[in-house]
C-alpha cells in the first residue's frame, strides 16, 4: 500500500484514543488521524473516512482530512511561501503541512510569492512527498496514441513565442499555438482543448477550436502549413518584397517578419538563398 501515500483513501476506523483516530492502512499499519481533523459527529469502530494520507514533521505516517490542491502523480501550479537557503523552497498546497520543493529539484531559483508549476511526487529515498519543476521525468514516456480531434484537458506550462507549453491529460507534452482566444490564458491554466495533429517527430500540435482551426490559425501556423505544403520550402523570407507577402498570406510585411522571428527562435525555420525552409526536429525540443 506504499502507493498510499500522497493519495487520498478511504479508511476505516480501528479504535479511538487520546490523539485522535487510529486508522485501518493495510499494509502501512495503523494512520492516527489527528483529533483536530476527526468529524464533530461521532465516528464508531468500522466506519470510513475519506482521509489524505502522508508524512508529518517526524516522518510519521499521518492521515488529515484537508483536501491538497494536488496529490502524488499530479501537477499544479502552487505558490512559493518561503525558501530555506540550502534546503529549498516551500509551496503552500492546501495543507497545513507546507510541501517542500528541493533545490535539485529546482530548474531556477524559486523565490518567495513565485508562482511555479509542479509534479507531486515521493522522494525514492525517503517516501516522502516533494514538488519537482523537472517536469519532464514525470511525464509518460511511452508513445501518445490520442486521435486529431480528440477532446483532451490541457495544464498551461510555460509560454514560448509560438504559444504555450501544455501537458496534456496529466500525461505528455503538446504545444497550443496562440490564437484568438475568448480570454488571455496563463501559465498554470487548466482547460479544455483538442487534439490537431500528432507530428512524424511524435510532438503534438494543439488547438482551443474543435473545428476549422485554420481558419483562426495564427500567421505563424499559416506560414508552418505552407512550408509542410511545399515539401519544406517556401520561396519567401524577411527580405521579399511587400506585395508578393501580402499576395501569399494577405499581411504586412511588418507582420510575416515578426512571424517569422517568432518561428526562427523557436528553431523551426531556417534561411537558405532568399528562401525559408522547416527545420523537421528542434533542438528544444518542439
Amino acid at each position: 500500500m506504499i502507493s498510499a501515500i500522497g493519495q487520498r483513501r478511504k479508511l476505516p476506523v480501528v479504535r479511538e484514543a487520546a490523539p485522535g483516530l487510529y486508522l485501518n492502512g493495510g499494509s502501512l499499519g495503523e494512520i492516527l488521524l489527528p483529533k483536530r481533523y476527526v468529524p464533530k459527529e461521532g465516528v464508531a469502530p468500522g466506519s470510513q473516512l475519506d482521509v489524505f494520507i502522508y508524512r508529518d514533521s517526524e516522518d510519521r505516517l499521518v492521515a488529515t482530512t484537508e483536501q491538497p490542491y494536488a496529490q502524488v502523480g499530479e501537477f499544479a501550479l502552487l505558490q512559493v511561501i518561503g525558501v530555506k537557503p540550502g534546503v529549498g523552497a516551500f509551496l503552500d498546497w492546501g495543507l497545513s503541512k507546507d510541501l517542500l520543493l528541493p533545490l535539485r529539484e529546482q530548474t531556477g531559483r524559486a523565490r518567495a510569492r513565485d508562482w511555479v508549476v509542479v509534479a507531486v511526487t515521493l522522494d525514492p529515498r525517503s517516501q516522502r512527498i516533494m514538488a519537482s519543476t523537472k517536469l519532464d521525468r514525470y511525464l509518460d514516456q511511452t508513445e501518445p496514441h490520442y486521435q486529431a480531434g480528440q477532446a483532451v484537458q490541457l495544464l498551461l506550462t510555460e509560454q514560448t513565442p509560438l504559444g504555450f507549453k501544455a501537458i496534456i491529460e496529466g500525461a505528455h507534452w503538446g504545444l497550443l499555438y496562440q490564437g484568438p482566444v475568448p480570454a488571455p490564458l496563463a501559465v498554470g491554466q487548466r482547460l479544455r482543448g483538442f487534439i490537431r495533429e500528432i507530428r512524424g517527430d511524435g510532438k503534438i500540435d494543439l488547438s482551443l477550436d474543435e473545428s476549422g482551426y485554420k481558419r483562426i490559425a495564427p500567421l505563424t501556423e499559416q506560414i508552418l502549413d505552407a512550408l509542410k505544403s511545399g515539401g519544406g520550402r517556401l520561396e519567401l523570407d524577411d527580405s521579399s518584397a511587400p506585395e508578393v507577402i501580402r499576395e501569399a498570406f494577405g499581411v504586412s510585411k511588418k507582420a510575416f517578419k515578426q512571424a517569422l522571428g517568432a518561428l526562427f527562435r523557436a528553431r523551426r525555420i531556417q534561411f537558405s538563398d532568399g528562401a525559408t525552409e522547416l527545420v523537421s526536429r528542434s533542438p528544444d525540443g518542439r
